[in-house]
């Protein structure tokens, strides 16, 4: 069935219909870290591939997060896969003010020293290449350096607000 969009009710460009518009896109959910005086990281929905040759992926920070005054200045990031268990994981990566590395996550420094965490679906270590200047966020392009692939499961998705698994 196609429906036509009524026209008349279309709402001016803002935050707020941003994210009502993103709030009907489903999206991964990944979480990014980075090695500085202490580990950092958060939870990114907006994780993308770039390019397959060379391996490069993108995923926006704001420059208000606590965390990207370490990404700012990071040569290396780790980027998570989450699996559709692991919402409390994309939770407490997400939440201000938590102790992120804390009990009960399970991490180890990898690669580069990044952190790496266990269980996920998959990782990877990435060397920034790039950070772009995007409103109150930066885009930054990283180049994939290694990683795995191993965990087993399905992905973590986030839609309407909250983290969600697939259906069949």
């Amino acid at each position: 069935m196609t429906v036509t969009p009524d026209l008349r009710t279309a709402l001016p460009a803002g935050p707020d219909l941003l994210r009502s518009v993103f709030r009907q896109h489903a999206a991964g959910v990944a979480v990014i870290t980075a090695a500085g005086s202490a580990p950092v990281g958060f939870t990114a929905t907006s994780l993308t591939s770039v390019s397959a040759q060379p391996p490069v992926i993108s995923f926006g920070v704001g420059v208000g997060a606590s965390s990207w005054p370490t990404v700012a200045e990071a040569g290396h990031v780790g980027v998570h896969i989450l699996a559709e268990d692991q919402a409390d994981l994309a939770a407490t990566f997400a939440r201000s003010g938590a102790d992120r590395f804390g009990e009960p996550t399970r991490w180890s420094e990898g690669p580069e020293g990044v952190p790496v965490l266990d269980g996920v679906l998959a990782w990877m270590v990435c060397k920034v290449i790039a950070r772009v200047p995007a409103g109150d966020h930066r885009i930054v392009l990283a180049e994939a350096v290694c990683g795995d692939l191993s965990g087993a499961g399905r992905p973590l998705l986030y839609h309407q607000g909250r983290f969600n698994a697939l259906r069949d």
